[in-house]
């Protein structure tokens, strides 16, 4: 798709670290100690203004966690976090309640992530009483609105979660989302707990308000056939590090790490075209308590060499806006 984005970020994180005590728990028994777990090791990335950045990665890959450090629901371990220029690492909560109403977030469960008890005219209008302190009044025209925008009615204003269907409290969630009109939107895994038609639908609709309303999307999933279809670029997720970032028509056409490679040959429409050329992904991640040294992959990868084994990949630039963090990425 073309991107209308500037070439300024409009979120740019460095080195971003997060990590998570293993002390207790079934992990820590399984393993018999304690321990780090490292959902985030030195991520670098940036988000330009007005596009859709698709981020994929098998389940525990660090993506819902980045998510969540991006809008400091969360606090990062390590490494910087800016938005529209400013670093908001160590901003403080004054701030962060500014910063809600340019920041919001999609969840991936339209049956979690609404409260029970609360009818649509509340659920909505929460963002404008808490970010903009609106009374109840002041907010109903808003929420109206912004309830109409995404496909209801004004009449569902007073009813409760429990009596739509998951469609319709997806667009519930978009409308909470929006409805402060905030200029960055992370759709975390946000039509995967939808039938196929119903996700068409919220896809289309995620779409035509980032086009009227100017929005920029991260857009969080772990099916890639998705992400090709609504992302500017892809950022691809391997055990808390971005291994390959560029033009989705570059990671679906012409991935450059083995990884990557995998993950396409896993999509059944394409993985018949491409079984002879691609492997497939075997085996299980390693443990984010002791990852492997040298490239995390390469326990995994059929191509890895001694250097694989032993040294690090950076993420580096390969081509004009394509970086693979790899050391065989020169001679794809």
């Amino acid at each position: 798709m073309t991107s209308g984005a500037s070439d300024g970020p409009l979120v740019e994180v460095q080195g971003l670290g997060k990590s998570f005590a293993a002390r207790s728990g079934l992990l820590a028994r399984l393993l018999r100690r304690g321990g780090t777990i490292r959902a985030l090791d030195g991520v670098n990335l940036s988000i330009r203004r007005g596009e859709t950045l698709g981020l994929i990665g098998e389940s525990g890959c660090g993506k819902s966690t980045l998510a969540r450090v991006l809008l400091r629901l969360q606090e990062p371990s390590a490494g910087t976090i800016r938005f529209d220029g400013e670093d908001i690492t160590a901003a403080d909560r004054n701030r962060l309640r500014q910063l809600r109403r340019r920041m919001q977030i999609v969840f991936q469960d339209p049956y979690a992530a609404l409260n029970p008890r609360q009818t649509v005219e509340q659920i909505v209008g929460l963002p404008l009483r808490i970010a903009q302190r609106l009374g109840r009044e002041a907010a109903r025209p808003h929420v109206a609105a912004m309830i109409e925008r995404v496909g209801l009615k004004r009449t569902h204003l007073n009813r409760f979660p429990h009596q739509f269907s998951g469609g319709q409290r997806q667009r519930i969630g978009i409308a909470r989302a929006l409805v402060a009109r905030p200029d960055f939107v992370i759709c975390d895994e946000a039509v995967s707990a939808l039938d196929v038609s119903i996700q068409a639908q919220i896809l289309g609709l995620l779409q035509e308000l980032r086009r009227d309303l100017g929005l920029t999307y991260l857009f969080i999933s772990h099916n890639l056939a998705v992400v090709g279809h609504v992302s500017d670029r892809i950022a691809v997720m391997y055990l808390g590090e971005v291994v390959e970032l560029a033009p989705a028509r570059a990671v679906l056409a012409a991935p450059r790490h083995p990884y990557t490679q995998s993950l396409l040959a896993a999509v059944p429409r394409l993985a018949a075209r491409d079984a002879a050329i691609r492997p497939k992904l075997a085996g299980e991640p390693p443990s984010p308590i002791a990852p492997p040294p040298g490239c995390r992959f390469h326990p995994r990868c059929a191509k890895a060499v001694d250097s694989c084994r032993t040294t690090r990949p950076t993420l580096r630039d390969i081509s004009l806006d394509h970086a693979v963090a790899c050391h065989l990425a020169d001679n794809p």
